[in-house]
């Protein structure tokens, strides 16, 4: 196999636009079916039990798929893997679908005192596989941060990767409006299933039709002093792909800071969802929201954390280096918890403006500080790892928050606080890291 060298005609905006769209598309088919998910699920005869099982079924086959994609896509290009993860989707949100017409046939009842009561339905195994499905193809987030790597310049990747979380949470807050304008009708949640397939359909041909491809290689721009002044431009050497099949999670450990960096990701994965999984319960149980007050949080939230991933961060970024941002991030974001498990409606409120602002600024820029230290050559193989760390996290945050805030309640949330302080703690480490990896830059340079 001979090493495939940048396409002249990729260019960073042409790239970009496909790129941000799709993020867009992918997260607004997810907060279309999540406002009502757990209405479905009962409907189909499962329970509490079965809605966590049935959210953590993605992240667990997710788990498996996203490093095999992440390294398929260092050796046979970002554009292939991204379009197999997208018509995975697409495939999953049909079967989603055809579950909504099948008969409500009994299979398996139980009924204990631990696992509570509820019924194993056709539809309901049918959503189980349909969710199994977009999981083990879901690495279309490790790719896409792989693609936004090879096409950006490291001094604007905080700003790329900001820009592609805005996207991100934009979907977000369209996703349960739009969730809630489809859902009234007589036919219920049929009209916002076929409408989160379609729009799986326009991301895949979004990929076919407008995103370019990128290579294996990069062309490195360099200071313009001597013979480089005239040239402007030294091409790096051509990196043999067949040498990204053989590597594994060892040799990704070998890598420097990549062993930190993937711990931190796990970590931020493991507080965030047992908030997630705990928040919604304690908002109906304490707080008497209905499904549409909640949605409307969220909403707000999502839409506070894509303005600081916009103008916010990319003012931000030219000020502070990331390890900077990271660290003061976690510490806003910790605040949220704290304030939430006082059960106080103004201290909520004021969590979701440090949610929004804490991890609008951290987020971004622990993506961008990894896809630097993963370099050029492994950097699929290296978000798709990074993505089965926060697949592990997020199946043992999802289960294990509903079983902390059933015992401990609203002191639940203090431990998802515990855990972003601990992030909080090693990420001083990322100073002394982030100043090592820019000396030897610049060691290189000369």
């Amino acid at each position: 196999m001979t090493p495939n060298p940048v396409s002249s005609g990729v260019t960073e905006g042409k790239a970009l636009f496909p790129l941000y769209t799709i993020t867009f598309i992918g997260t607004l088919g997810f907060g279309i079916i999540l406002t009502f998910l757990i209405f479905l699920v009962t409907d189909f005869g499962g329970n509490a039990l079965i809605y966590g099982l049935l959210v953590s079924t993605y992240p667990a086959f997710q788990l498996i798929g996203a490093p095999i994609l992440g390294k398929w896509s260092d050796i046979y290009g970002r554009k292939k893997i991204l379009l197999l993860s997208q018509i995975g989707t697409m495939v999953a949100w049909f079967i989603f679908l055809v579950a909504l017409f099948l008969p409500i046939t009994s299979l398996i009842s139980i009924k204990s005192d631990l696992l509570g009561m509820f019924t194993v339905t056709l539809p309901l195994l049918v959503l189980f596989f349909a969710r199994a499905l977009d999981g083990i193809t879901g690495g279309n987030v490790s790719v896409a941060n792989a693609y936004l790597a090879d096409v950006t310049p490291e001094k604007e990747r905080n700003k790329n990767f900001g820009r592609m979380s805005v996207a991100s949470n934009l979907g977000y807050v369209a996703g349960p409006a739009l969730a809630g304008i489809l859902g009234v009708t007589i036919y219920g949640e049929l009209i916002p299933v076929s409408a989160a397939f379609l729009i799986s359909v326009a991301g895949t041909i979004i990929v076919i039709i407008l995103l370019p491809e990128t290579r294996t290689c990069s062309i490195k721009e360099y200071p313009k002093t001597g013979i480089r002044k005239i040239l402007g431009q030294e091409h790096k050497e051509c990196y043999q792909v067949e040498g990204a099949q053989k590597i594994s999670l060892k040799e990704i450990f070998m890598l420097d800071y990549i062993p930190f960096m993937l711990a931190l990701y796990f970590l931020i994965f493991l507080g965030f969802n047992v908030y997630y999984t705990a928040f919604p319960v304690f908002a109906v149980d304490v707080l008497k929201w209905n499904p549409a007050q909640l949605g409307i949080y969220f909403s707000i939230i999502s839409a506070m954390m894509a303005f600081v991933q916009g103008p916010i961060l990319g003012k931000l970024a030219k000020i502070y280096p990331e390890s900077i941002l990271i660290i003061a991030g976690c510490f806003v974001l910790g605040l949220q918890f704290i304030l939430i498990a006082t059960g106080n409606l103004l201290m909520i409120y004021l969590a979701g403006v440090f949610f929004a602002f804490g991890n609008g600024i951290m987020w971004p820029s622990i993506l961008s500080m990894l896809s630097k230290f993963a370099g050029t050559v492994y950097q699929g193989s290296v978000q798709g790892f990074a993505m089965s760390g926060g697949s592990l996290a997020s199946i043992i945050g999802l289960l294990g928050g509903g079983l902390l805030y059933t015992q401990l309640k609203a002191s639940s949330f203090l431990i998802a606080g515990a855990i972003i302080y601990l992030v909080f703690l090693l990420s001083f480490r990322l100073i002394k890291a982030e100043k090592s990896r820019m000396n030897k830059n610049d060691w290189d340079l000369n």
